[in-house]
């Protein structure tokens, strides 16, 4: 089984994997539209985090990690609660250097689920970003480190990058 990880999961796995690609989900985009009250903000305080919304054409940038078998119960249970915040497990398929095209799990997290801020001007996502802290630590630490995972791959994500220009 593979996982795809768009946000945090790229610099910040936490789980145990056999295997690291690189790999592109084609027609999402990574926004910064979910609230965060249990990692980068707290109630009353939300920050602000990455999921994926439809965008035709677009192309996003991650990390699929295969996880072992003997291992699939474990990892789930842990991202389950993990992603505990208006995230749901969605099959996608996945492009890498390889092929053929991978089959993953993503967790999304849609504009049904109670902590989905949605779209918002960036100066406005930024207002909240350098303000937000919660038990994972500061916001900005994760528009940063994600921002960062993106250069060292030798990704662009105009989104992420104007983001982190604004803090």
């Amino acid at each position: 089984m593979w996982i795809f990880g768009y946000g945090s999961l790229i610099f910040r796995p936490s789980f145990p994997y056999e295997e690291r690609r690189e790999a592109w989900l084609r027609h999402w985009a990574r926004r910064f539209w979910q609230g965060s009250t249990d990692h980068r903000g707290v109630p009353g305080a939300p920050g602000r985090v990455v999921t994926l919304v439809p965008e035709p054409g677009a192309r996003c940038w991650g990390v699929a990690y295969r996880i072992a078998t003997e291992r699939v119960e474990e990892v789930l249970a842990h991202l389950d609660f993990r992603e505990q915040g208006g995230y749901e497990r969605h099959l996608v398929r996945l492009e890498t250097h390889e092929s053929p095209p991978l089959e993953a799990l993503v967790y999304v997290a849609g504009p049904s689920n109670p902590h989905y801020l949605g779209p918002a001007t960036l100066e406005a996502i930024a207002a909240v970003v350098r303000s937000a802290h919660g038990p994972s630590g500061s916001n900005r630490d994760y528009v940063q480190r994600l921002a960062e995972a993106l250069a060292q791959a030798g990704e662009h994500d105009a989104h992420v990058m104007e983001l982190v220009r604004l803090l």
